[in-house]
């Protein structure tokens, strides 16, 4: 299926778990191949509908941002994985170097660029699993509306969709025109 095609595209809960597994599958897949730390992308993309103009341009900037990063760093990146689902844009990258430095580079990405707050950028060790911000001792993600700490926000679902995907729409447009 083209992007294009998956735009619009309303998702159910049950579809995004069963992302969510297909996901853990080929995280597994590139541990087994390369044994390496790996860096996991997706969108910050609140209600049923994953796939737009919007999420598409947030993550060829994520990418984009991330080739630079590598290029500078000379870390090795032996396997990209873009995933197209109507789920959501995803990618996997498998990256020659330490969780620890990946996890901060990743932070650091999320925390200053612009469209930053719109990535996830989970890095995930062969051995110790999923790193969290707070294991580095970062501060946690702010919510996109508010400012306060995003998970308590989301967890009470303190903002109504239209609100979040306006504040998304916003960031992104303020970008493009930047």
């Amino acid at each position: 299926m083209d992007g294009m095609a998956m735009d619009g595209m309303a998702v159910s809960l049950a579809d995004m778990l069963e992302a969510r597994d297909r996901r853990a599958e080929r995280q597994q897949a590139l541990f087994a191949r390369h044994g390496l730390p790996l860096l996991s992308v997706t969108l910050v993309t609140p209600g049923p509908v994953k796939v737009t103009a919007t999420s598409r341009f947030v993550m060829e900037t994520a990418a984009g941002e991330l080739d630079r990063l590598f290029r500078r760093t000379g870390w090795p990146v032996p396997a990209r994985l873009p995933v197209r689902e109507p789920t959501g844009l995803e990618a996997l990258y498998a990256v020659d170097t330490e969780a620890r430095v990946l996890k901060w580079a990743a932070a650091t990405l999320e925390d200053d660029h612009p469209l930053g707050r719109l990535w996830d950028l989970d890095v995930l060790c062969p051995v110790q699993g999923g790193l969290s911000r707070s294991a580095l001792g970062l501060a946690p993600r702010r919510c996109l509306v508010c400012g306060e700490p995003a998970h308590g926000c989301a967890r009470s679902r303190r903002h109504p969709l239209d609100e979040l995907l306006a504040a998304i729409e916003e960031r992104v447009n303020a970008y493009r025109t930047r």
